[in-house]
């Protein structure tokens, strides 16, 4: 089996989730964001390429608004701006939505992206969603992202609940999620993730 050809793609890191009117709630954004630099120390160390994303908006926006304190990247990611192989900004949940990164990856032979960053429930369920159709493996570190409490008219749900709903949900068919030492392991070794998939995650659901 040919080694993954990973790039890290850190996703939101912004202090409108810590400092915003989005703070992280599980698991705990104190922690996480700890995560998140631990990959990004392994993925230099190794020689692979880190991507840093931000959601910008207009300046007038209530949420990521351009150049605004909590459109700026929280500072354990701020510290890898100078370092990181690509910056990209974006106005959609996905990564992919309007900007040049599938390309730039392909550019590269790059066939796995790993996913860290906020949120569970938005960008980055919508990362790896749209990855399947652009041709690339999905990996997501499950301490190295964060969801929120929710609730609308369709109902509501506390973070913890969403976001291991989610981590099951993208291991079924979307990613192979693991936590980040596991994955600075596959990374340091050049193996790939294990996944589940619909029918073997359904099989195991009805117990």
């Amino acid at each position: 089996m040919t080694a993954p050809r990973r790039a890290l793609i850190v996703i939101d890191a912004q202090q409108e989730y810590f400092e915003g009117a989005l703070p992280i709630q599980y698991p705990d954004r104190s922690d996480s964001i700890l995560r998140i630099q631990d990959a990004i120390d392994a993925a230099e160390q190794t020689g692979t390429p880190v991507v840093l994303v931000q959601h910008e908006l207009p300046a007038e926006a209530p949420v990521f608004a351009s150049g605004s304190a909590t459109w700026r990247n929280h500072p354990a990611v701020a510290a890898a701006e100078d370092d990181a192989a690509k910056r990209v900004s974006k106005q959609y949940s996905s990564v992919f939505a309007d900007t040049d990164l599938a390309s730039w990856l392909r550019e590269r032979d790059i066939d796995t992206v790993t996913l860290v960053g906020y949120m569970t429930n938005n960008c980055v369920l919508a990362s790896a969603a749209e990855a399947e159709p652009l041709g690339f493996a999905v990996e997501v570190l499950s301490d190295a992202t964060g969801a929120i409490d929710l609730a609308n008219d369709a109902g509501a749900a506390p973070a913890r609940q969403v976001h291991e709903t989610l981590m099951a949900l993208l291991h079924s068919n979307w990613a192979a999620v693991t936590d980040t030492s596991g994955w600075d392991a596959a990374l340091r070794s050049g193996e790939a993730l294990p996944k589940s998939d619909l029918a073997t995650s359904a099989a195991r659901g009805r117990g």
